[in-house]
């Protein structure tokens, strides 16, 4: 199933922006009562009891579909990518944050920062987590997870270099674009992962190529960090990655789940 937040598009009578949230059926967005998180580990005769009305994809803005507390990423988490760059291949996952601020949406801008002279694109399956999780073993994972999302792990890269480490780099304002949906009926070793840039595919690989699984992943944070209900978790890049010049169209796509889409403008 996928779920959404969404706000609906304001026309001339001036229509409520506040954000909704909805499940998407394949054809129209049917908006729900209560909070996005309401619905982890919901069948479909609780979506029908808590169904107000449905709108066309065109009738809406879709929003993130979590406001998470943080998002956690992992670094060189694909086989391919480590013999793209040729590195041995990590023991255990390399982690770092990129702050609620850099949230960003499809169909929305990224920033160039004036300051910056390379911005590159890392597109990557991200895990929503759905109740507090806090020393969870790989095997009680999927008991914590609501779904699956895109999101584009946007950096700045010559902060990254010069810098000697990633935050600067990873956490401007609006460097991690995720959407469209959660998609909570997903076989996360199983799916094709592709980033195009101006429709010209950069990155093209399959989660089947990961070198640590979510479960994995949720295990080794979920040891020191507790994941909040909402929290995102990158689960790192494929081979492929590169910069984005201003002006340019970001595509991520993973099949059962969508296309997180985005435009790369200036800073003005």
């Amino acid at each position: 199933m996928k779920f959404l937040r969404f706000k609906k598009k304001i026309n001339e009578l001036g229509k409520d922006n506040s954000i909704k949230i909805g499940f998407y059926d394949g054809e129209k967005i049917i908006e729900l009562k209560g909070d996005i998180l309401d619905y982890f580990n919901s069948n479909l005769d609780e979506i029908k009891e808590n169904m107000i009305e449905s709108y066309s994809l065109e009738d809406i803005e879709i929003e993130a579909p979590v406001n998470p507390s943080k998002i956690i990423c992992i670094g060189l988490n694909y086989k391919d990518h480590a013999k793209e760059l040729n590195l041995e291949l990590p023991k255990k996952p390399v982690i770092f944050i990129k702050p609620n601020s850099a949230l960003n949406s499809t169909e929305k801008n990224i920033i160039f920062p004036n300051i910056s002279k390379q911005v590159d694109y890392e597109g990557e399956l991200a895990v929503v987590i759905g109740k507090a999780t806090k020393k969870v073993s790989k095997e009680e994972a999927d008991d914590y997870i609501f779904g699956y999302t895109i999101i584009n792990d946007v950096t700045a890269r010559d902060f990254t270099l010069g810098d000697g480490q990633w935050t600067r780099g990873k956490s401007c304002d609006g460097f991690a674009p995720i959407g469209p949906f959660i998609e909570t009926d997903l076989d996360p070793l199983n799916q094709r992962i592709v980033t195009k840039v101006n429709g010209e595919i950069k990155q093209n690989s399959n989660t089947s190529m990961m070198i640590f699984s979510p479960q994995e992943i949720i295990e080794f944070i979920s040891q020191t960090t507790t994941l909040n209900p909402g929290d995102i978790i990158a689960t790192g890049t494929p081979p492929g990655v590169g910069p984005m010049d201003a002006g340019s169209t970001v595509e991520v796509s993973i099949e059962e789940i969508g296309i997180l889409k985005n435009y790369l403008i200036k800073e003005e």
